[in-house]
């Protein structure tokens, strides 16, 4: 009976197929695929790994770069019944063992230039760019005859970004992210006639289930490209590309490219932003220039699929700083620490009831009971909600500053710092302190001539005293993630001994 009930994330691109298979569905370099031509190569990808000994409910990571290849080797997995592990490609040693040990993965499909960094003992079938890779399989490989999954089956592991303690893996059913789909489809009025550019990486949950999958269960055209390099989005913007999603880190970049002003970015109507919070005054200069432009932030994390919150381009006015309100499945609320709701307004921890949540972390009892307590996630974002259900992150609960016992947010400073001509970009951080407990210290990437004393200066005008930061540490780069997130554990633990 399963099979009368489809409901998995292939089978999304299935129905697309069907309905309008001659329609560009893909573009990767050189290469287009057709809906129907995609379906079928889907298809051999999951006889392919069928025939390589696999089982449903293997595991099977993705160690490689974007590419058509890299979203086959996905979607093969999911119709086969095997559980996709994508694996950032940044990753190598002891980080790269450890979640691909953790998982358990069977198989690796990999990038051959990379492959090396893998663990001895890893099975490798290559992407691309070699005769024995998955592309190539599928010229002779015969369609999949093999059982369909179930939509309550595992078809991912989403490993978290690990920015506070080691990685975990989210456990995605199909139930999970289709519904999470159909959350972006409509929150977001993702539509057929979009023309969507992808370039952040497909291992990130925000890339592909936010933007690729629910693009192509509407039957878009969908241009896939190896990074977000702000020349090649300039130039597919100009040749009528109209949808863009970028983390803040990648706006603040094309917002600060000597090209941004010169270029004809008029076609770009959609522009997504998500996966860490937008500086208001970043956000700002880019309406400025782009007055026609619509803007939706988008908020929430792996486990939930990862999109929780939407704001709308209407919505912006009034509330630029808000993450928006919850999606078509998901329910929120924001609570204090025994897990009762707090009043409107008041500072809190988010918690989450969703279709759209994950079933707990791979193999790890403990943080799963944690993490799921009295019938709702704890999300571990700190937040407010308003009275007409607007939520307005204020931190992660683990990154909010005890200064001399007063609470401190770091994003309030942070957004103070950004109205600096001089600050490109800047992250605020509590480091230990005999006085204080922790001391408020900003991060700073400078654009221009600046010194310490004139930043605390600038942050002493907009906010209250002790809220300003008490040293600035100057830096050529802040370590992020793939997605944007700036890893604030990497500077506590660089910067801890600095007094």
């Amino acid at each position: 009976m399963t099979g009368v009930r489809s409901n998995t994330v292939d089978a999304m691109l299935r129905r697309s197929a069907r309905r309008t298979p001659e329609r560009v569905a893909l573009r990767y370099a050189d290469r287009t695929w057709t809906y129907a031509e995609l379906d079928d190569a889907v298809s051999r990808a999951a006889r392919v790994l069928s025939d390589a000994g696999l089982a449903p409910g293997d595991r099977v990571g993705a160690y490689g770069h974007n590419s058509d290849a890299y979203l086959i080797g996905f979607l093969g997995c999911s119709r086969a019944g095997l559980v996709h592990v994508p694996v950032n490609h940044h990753l190598t040693g002891d980080d790269l063992a450890y979640i691909v040990g953790q998982s358990g993965c069977s198989l690796v499909l990999a990038d051959p230039p990379i492959a090396g960094r893998l663990p001895d003992d890893v099975r490798v079938l290559a992407l691309r760019d070699l005769e024995d890779s998955l592309i190539e399989r599928l010229r002779t490989a015969p369609a999949y005859d093999g059982p369909e999954p179930s939509p309550e089956d595992l078809v991912q592991l989403l490993y978290t970004s690990g920015t506070t303690a080691l990685p975990k893996g989210a456990m995605m059913t199909h139930r999970a992210l289709v519904h999470e789909y159909v959350s972006a489809i409509h929150a977001l009025g993702l539509a057929e006639t979009d023309r969507p550019v992808h370039s952040l990486p497909l291992y990130h949950s925000a890339q592909m289930h936010v933007f690729l999958m629910p693009y192509l269960a509407v039957g878009a055209e969908n241009t896939v490209i190896d990074a977000p390099s702000a020349d090649r989005i300039f130039d597919l913007i100009e040749a009528g590309h109209d949808s863009l999603f970028a983390p803040p880190t990648v706006w603040i970049a094309l917002a600060n490219h000597p090209d941004f002003h010169r270029r004809y970015l008029t076609r770009l109507r959609k522009a997504f932003y998500g996966a860490s919070i937008m500086p208001v005054p970043v956000l700002e200069r880019l309406r400025a220039r782009l007055p026609g432009l619509g803007f939706f932030n988008c908020f929430g994390q792996s486990e939930i699929g990862p999109l929780a919150t939407v704001l709308g381009p209407e919505e912006h006015e009034g509330r630029m700083d808000s993450c928006g309100r919850p999606v078509l499945f998901v329910e929120a609320r924001v609570v204090d620490e025994s897990g009762k709701e707090v009043p409107d307004g008041t500072p809190g921890e988010v918690v989450y009831r969703s279709p759209q949540l994950c079933e707990g972390y791979w193999d790890k009892p403990e943080e799963t009971a944690e993490a799921f307590r009295d019938g709702w996630f704890r999300s571990g974002d700190l937040a407010v909600r308003d009275s007409e259900g607007y939520f307005t992150v204020v931190d992660r609960v683990k990154d909010v500053i005890n200064s001399g016992g007063v609470l401190v947010a770091s994003r309030q400073v942070e957004d103070a710092l950004y109205t600096h001509e001089a600050v490109a970009e800047a992250a605020v951080i509590g480091l230990p302190d005999e006085r204080w407990i922790e001391a408020v210290t900003a991060v700073v990437v400078a654009r221009g001539e600046v010194t310490e004393a004139d930043l605390v200066a600038h942050a002493k005008e907009q906010l209250a005293a002790f809220k300003a930061p008490k040293r600035v540490l100057f830096v050529d780069e802040l370590p992020r993630n793939a997605s944007g997130k700036i890893l604030k554990r990497e500077l506590r633990d660089r910067f801890a001994g600095e007094g």
